[in-house]
């Protein structure tokens, strides 16, 4: 993994604030995030499309967007996601679905002549029974969580095209792998949402209702590393500016809970005073996911929200835009 472009550094690659950027998937928890943070950066050129303007499985419609608008950056943020239960449910659409999003924006972001490229995973790239915290040598070690193993190929997917493009073509692409997100924006679905929101919402309704309890999946014990999304735009543009290696880079915050911790957290900033009730019947997931991100530490980043706040600032969010 020696050699001058692996190991080359850009510092100025977002300096003009005037650069075409695009931010594909910008309505979701990760692209309005980015969004935020680089029109509070001063950024005044970024290209944003939604999927009915732009739907980014199709290989045709994706080259004549790139073809017209030549973006200079591009920050490829846009996939399907969800828990256990969408994963389970729609193995067919979280692997096919994000493939096609992935190839297409990377082969015509090269072929069009952006000059970087910053493609975002998922934590659970990484092996079930990882070493923990998992170092990015981890990946490819071991077999996967199989309740995500559909959505990890993808992404593991497109950190090798990535690899591959700047190995072949000596082209700037680079990936950033996040721990587990959350933040304004999240998805609040009953059925096909992440831990965090899901456990939000169900005690916002259990506390709206009066109920005396609420049950949760599983037995409370994994362990769990949370970031604010907000936090997650900083690093991106960080990384954005400050590297340019082979190797993917983990995102996290490097401070972790039980999933019993954290339902206790949200219950407490959402002020439902009932009972907590564990289903032990239901499945738990992998045991503990915690990131070693001491290679970004390194390069001279660390997260700043404390997961309290970060709840207080989600759950403040929840209320203002979530119909009830």
């Amino acid at each position: 993994m020696s050699g001058a472009i692996n190991d080359a550094t850009s510092p100025s690659a977002l300096s003009d604030k005037s650069a075409k950027i695009f931010v594909a998937g910008h309505r979701g928890l990760v692209g309005s995030a980015i969004v935020r943070k680089l029109q509070a950066l001063g950024f005044t050129n970024l290209v944003l499309r939604g999927h009915a303007e732009l739907d980014l499985t199709r290989q045709n419609d994706v080259e004549s967007f790139f073809a017209v608008e030549k973006p200079q950056f591009v920050i490829l943020a846009a996939a399907k996601v969800g828990g256990i239960h969408a994963n389970n449910t729609y193995p067919a659409d979280f692997i096919a679905v994000n493939l096609q999003i992935q190839t297409n924006v990377i082969d015509a972001s090269y072929r069009f002549g952006v000059k970087k490229l910053l493609f975002l995973g998922s934590s659970c790239i990484y092996p079930k029974f990882a070493p923990q915290p998992i170092p990015e040598s981890a990946l490819l070690t071991g077999p996967l969580e199989p309740t995500n193993e559909w959505y990890a190929i993808a992404k593991i997917a497109g950190i090798k095209m990535c690899q591959a493009y700047r190995i072949q073509y000596n082209w700037d692409a680079i990936s950033g792998m996040p721990t587990n997100l959350y933040g304004p924006h999240d998805n609040f679905h009953p059925e096909n949402s992440h831990v965090l929101p899901a456990l939000m919402r169900r005690f916002h309704e259990a506390k709206v209702k009066g109920a005396k309890e609420v049950v949760v999946w599983g037995s409370g014990s994994p362990l769990r590393e949370f970031l604010h999304v907000d936090d997650l735009a900083d690093g991106v543009v960080f990384l954005m500016e400050n590297y340019s290696g082979l190797e993917h880079v983990n995102v996290g915050s490097g401070k972790e809970v039980t999933i019993k911790e954290l339902a206790e957290l949200v219950k407490d900033v959402v002020g439902f005073e009932g009972e907590l009730v564990w289903d032990s019947s239901k499945p738990d997931g992998t045991p503990r996911k915690l990131m070693d991100s001491s290679k970004l530490a390194g390069l001279g980043w660390t997260p700043k929200i404390s997961l309290k706040d970060g709840l207080v600032d989600t759950y403040k969010w929840y209320l203002e835009n979530v119909k009830q």
